[in-house]
Parts: structure tokens; sequence; C-alpha cells
């Protein structure tokens, strides 16, 4: 009973005060007056709760009320940033005064405010309460005085009044507003950099402040207020807790380039690896003791993966290039050897080389990633007349190890075929058929068959290019390959693993 009957007197003790109060929520919506403050605005307590208080002010006509406004708003967003009280030396607000006609006038008033945050037991703002004193007097007989002759500084009321005491707080509260204006300019410069920053206070390393870059590196957690260990536990083991001890033991600057870092960039996400250049900067008072770090980077894992992927780019580029001139080498002895004639060896030659060539090409589309079977058959076979190629099969990817092989065989299959078989008379076509079998060891199975041409036998030597079919099935694709000469048409058959594991 005693709690209740104190919080009823000082409930009334508010009420009763001469002074105007009001009290405003986080939201700077009014949660609470006093009947002074009522009595000064003219306003009912049911018209003003709930509301937010400054639709009082932003719709004051005017750049002065617009200039009152911008003032009270920044006045205000300081208390519920700092959780300090701020002050308003003088505040120009109109008061509406009725008049016996029922219109409406407004007198000129001005105030002096000072607003007091009012805490929860965690520390956190969650209401102001706003004081004004009515010094609307003291500013007219400030203004009376400077009209009517300049101050003379050994006149009392000049000092106090037109050039002392006054004075001084408008020239206070004009430092206040210039300072809170560079305070919000370099806070937005901080918080539009481009690389992430953050300020860290005291041996537990606090986060107090960081920018977006900062926030969407860490996955927008909420860490403000928290120790770096709390608010970034993934961080265990890597290091960087180690590097910020060591700013603040010794006040050296610790730097990284291409760091590795695992960060949980998504709401219960798995651990991500970023690569960060950094600086750790230690923050000093004026006495020059250190307090906290300030801690400043690039996320550079774009550039970094970068860089990897061409460095693999090249590394592949080189091996390519030897594997190509060993081709290119072996075809050209190969091709010498059953060729006596340069004219013959130029053409055979020049065709093969050609056809490793269209390969690339293929293969060059897709950024060396690989090609579809059925590309690599019609590229190989186009020169020779699609209409008497059927080619029946499903999309089988190959890689371009797999693509070159097959390329340089197709080339083969299709050459001979023009020379000696199915394509070297007008009837003669050719099928090609193949099918993928053994899902959990995939084998690719083709099949070349001629008809309609001339009848073929066995030749009574192996040329070059059935050694070269033999050679890359067997050797480079890990196959088999079974070549029949029958008397309606050559037939091949290949087999060869699709997957690295089987080879």
């Amino acid at each position: 009973m005693r709690t209740l009957a104190k919080t009823i007197d000082l409930v009334a003790a508010f009420d009763a005060s001469p002074n105007p109060y009001m009290l405003l929520d986080a939201e700077l919506r009014y949660a609470g007056m006093n009947q002074a403050y009522l009595d000064v605005t003219q306003r009912r307590r049911e018209e003003l709760l709930d509301q937010p208080v400054m639709q009082e002010f932003d719709a004051g006509p005017g750049q002065e009320a617009q200039e009152n406004a911008r003032q009270l708003l920044a006045s205000f967003e300081k208390v519920l940033a700092t959780g300090k009280p701020d002050h308003l030396a003088v505040l120009h607000y109109p008061i509406p005064v009725p008049q016996d006609d029922g219109t409406t006038t407004y007198e000129d008033r001005y105030w002096s405010c000072t607003h007091t945050p009012i805490k929860d037991v965690e520390g956190r703002v969650t209401h102001i309460l706003q004081h004004t004193s009515d010094i609307t007097e003291l500013e007219r007989l400030r203004r009376q005085v400077g009209r009517l002759r300049p101050a003379d500084p050994s006149s009392a009321l000049d000092s106090l009044i037109g050039g002392g005491m006054f004075r001084r707080a408008m020239s206070v509260q004009a430092d206040n507003r210039r300072l809170e204006t560079e305070r919000r300019q370099l806070l937005d410069m901080f918080m539009q950099t481009p690389g992430f920053v953050a300020v860290l206070n005291g041996p537990q390393h606090v986060i107090q402040l960081h920018n977006g870059a900062y926030g969407q590196l860490i996955g927008h957690r909420d860490v403000i207020g928290k120790p770096i260990r709390e608010a970034l536990p993934e961080l265990a083991g890597q290091g960087f807790y180690d590097f910020l001890d060591e700013v603040l033991a010794t006040g050296e600057p610790c730097q990284g380039r291409q760091s590795p870092v695992q960060l949980q960039q998504t709401p219960d996400g798995l651990l991500a690896t970023r690569y960060l250049n950094f600086i750790y900067q230690p923050i000093r008072n004026d006495a020059g003791t250190i307090m906290g770090v300030f801690v400043q980077g690039h996320d550079v894992t774009d550039t970094v993966l970068a860089a990897e992927r061409q460095k693999l780019m090249i590394d592949e580029l080189n091996h390519r290039v030897k594997n190509t001139l060993a081709t290119v080498q072996s075809i050209a002895m190969q091709t010498a050897r059953s060729h006596e004639d340069p004219r013959s060896f130029a053409e055979t030659f020049q065709s093969r080389i050609l056809s490793l060539s269209h390969t690339h090409d293929l293969l060059t589309r897709s950024h060396w990633e690989g090609a579809d079977l059925r590309e690599v058959l019609e590229h190989e076979t186009t020169a020779h007349g699609l209409h008497r190629l059927t080619l029946n099969g499903p999309n089988v990817a190959l890689d371009p190890a797999m693509a070159v092989s097959l390329g340089m065989i197709f080339h083969e299959l299709a050459t001979n075929a023009a020379k000696y078989g199915a394509l070297s008379s007008g009837d003669g076509r050719v099928l090609v058929d193949w099918s993928v079998a053994n899902q959990t060891h995939p084998q690719l199975g083709i099949v070349w068959r001629e008809t309609g041409g001339p009848s073929v036998t066995v030749p009574e030597r192996r040329g070059f290019g059935s050694r070269l079919i033999e050679r890359n099935v067997r050797h480079d694709l890990a196959g088999t390959v079974q070549m029949q000469y029958r008397d309606d048409g050559f037939t091949a058959e290949i087999t060869i693993p699709l997957s690295k594991e089987a080879a």
C-alpha cells in the first residue's frame, strides 16, 4: 500500500507541476503529459496519446518551423542513440489562443527544453521525458534591448540579456547543431563505405558499431552490444580473436591479405569460406590508452576465386597444348609412314588436323567444359552430307578429353567410308546408334554401320586410320573396339566407360 501511495503521489506531483512535461515512447509517440502541458498547448489528453509528436511540428508553415522540427527531432534521436540527456537552449513554438469569435490565433512563445532518457533494467532507452521552461519574456527583452541600443558591456542587463548568458546559450546551441550535422555526415560516410567497417570496444571486443558491408558479411545478425566471441562464435580456432587481443596488448596494427575465414552468412546456414583483406587498428583515448579496435577491410572472395580459376585454366591449357602437340606429332609421323607421295601426305595430314581443330572449336563454345556426343558426330561427318547419315541415340555429355578422342575416331571412320565404304557411292548410307548401359558404372556403346556401299574385304595391312582408332579407344578411352569387314558393309562396335572410376 505504501508503494502504491508513493506511486500515486508521484503521478499527482507530475500532473500538478506548473512546468509543462510530456513523455514519449521510443517511437516518439505521446505516452503521457501533465496538465500544464495540456494548458499551454490548448489540447486534450485523448487527442495526443499515442500520436506522433513530430506531427505537431511538421505541420507548421515556413522555413523556421521546419528548422524547429529538425532541431527537435535531432535532439530526440540523440537521446535514443546515446542514452544521455540533451538540451535545446531556445525552441520557437507558437501557442494557439482561442478567440471570442471562435477563431484561433497563435502567440509566439520561446522555450528552453531538456530531454531526459528513461531506461529499463537492461539499460535500454524506453521513453523520453521532456521538460520545458517558458523563456518568451527573456527572448523578447533580449530582442528589444538589441533594437534600442548597442550592447553595453558595463551594463548588467546587457551582460545578462543582450550579450551575456543568453548569447552564450545561443552560441552553444549553434555549436551543437554544427557538431550534430558533422556527426551525421561522418556516420553516413561510415555506413556507406564500400568496405566492411566495425568498431570494437574493450578487452571483450564488444561490437559498438558496424556498417552495411559488415552486416552483409556476417549475414545481418544482431551483434551490436555483444562481445565478438558471442556475436561470431564460428571464428573460434581461426586466429581472429588472437589478432584482436594482440592489437589491444601491443598497440600495433594487424593486417591480413586474402585471409580465408569460415563465416555463417545465413541464419542456421552452413559455414562459407570467404577471403578478406583487413586491418585491425588500435583506438586510443585522449590519454593515449587503447580503448578498442577499429576493423576495416574488403571481401576479396571473387578476386581470389577468379585468380584460382585463371591458374587452373592456364595449367589446363598448358596440359592440353602439350597433348595436342603430341597428337599432332603422332598424326604427322603415322601419316608420313603410310604416304610416300608428299601431295597425298599433305592432304591426309591436313584433313586430320582440321578434324582436331573442329573438335577444339566445339569445345571452345562451352569454355572447354565438354561437348555432346551428337554434336561431335555432326561436326566430323557434315562434310559428307548429313542426309546420308542417320544418327540415333540419347544426349551424352562428354568431357573434353573424350570429345577430342571420339572426334578423331569419327573423322577416320567417315574418311574411310568416303574413300572405300558406303559414302564412296551415291546409294550408300551410314547408321550410327549409341546407348548408355549400367547406371552404376555407365558404359557408352556406339555402333557404326555402313550399308548400300560396295562390298568390303579385310585389308591386307592395317593402315594408320585403323591403328589410330584402336589406340584412341583402348589407351585414351580405356574401352574396346571391334571392326568387322563384311560383304554388306563395314561395322565398328565401340564400348567405353563414361566415368573416370570405371576407366
